[in-house]
């Protein structure tokens, strides 16, 4: 078995052989409003579920040479911001707002998205998601090199859930209606494959 000491890899070999190894990951789309109320989207795969007392989630959001990303910026600034999950119907959508646009300009109206407001927070989400999530910054920390922080992790607690009809049953999300797609490496991504079933031990 290769063993290898990341201290002696670069930035770019350690990116490689962590999106490499933890496979597959669930993408978030998050919409965040920026101080000048452009409606900013952006897809993230370094995305999980933190806490179901209170319902949290992470963002993690990589910084460029230092720099901070939009998102990251306007959640910090707004304390608002809504997370959809990605699924086959809207993943070649949401992939066109990876594009690097200026802060003035909307990711959601490239992709032609659909704004929808929310409930609870200022910031709209998207109807072609089947899931979408309102959520207030909970926590943020910077990580990384104390002089240039390489990373913007993020905390939000979750105060609304919108969920579309047809997968929703019993208080349980039918996965297969859902169909959402997955992070790989590279330009890869993945569906829902052969789903089989452990009892968990008492």
């Amino acid at each position: 078995m290769l063993s290898i000491d990341p201290h002696t890899n670069t930035e770019r070999d350690n990116y490689k052989l962590l999106i490499g190894s933890i496979i597959p990951r669930p993408i978030a789309f998050v919409t965040t409003l920026s101080e000048d109320g452009v409606l900013n989207g952006a897809p993230f795969s370094y995305f999980n579920i933190v806490s179901s007392n209170p319902p949290m989630i992470s963002l993690s959001i990589q910084r460029s040479a230092g720099r901070q990303k939009d998102t990251a910026k306007n959640i910090l600034e707004k304390k608002e911001f809504v997370v959809h999950i990605v699924d086959e119907q809207n993943v070649e959508k949401v992939n066109k707002t990876a594009a690097s646009l200026p802060p003035q300009e909307s990711e959601v109206e490239l992709a032609e998205l659909t704004p929808i407001e929310s409930m609870k927070i200022s910031v709209p989400g998207v109807k072609q998601a089947k899931i979408r999530m309102e959520c207030i910054l909970e926590q943020s920390l910077e990580l990384g090199n104390q002089e240039v922080p390489s990373c913007d992790f993020i905390i939000g607690k979750v105060v609304q859930f919108h969920i579309e009809n047809d997968i929703y049953e019993n208080g349980r999300i039918d996965f297969e209606g859902l169909a959402a797609v997955s992070r790989l490496a590279g330009n890869y991504y993945a569906k829902i494959g052969e789903v089989f079933e452990i009892e968990r031990p008492k």
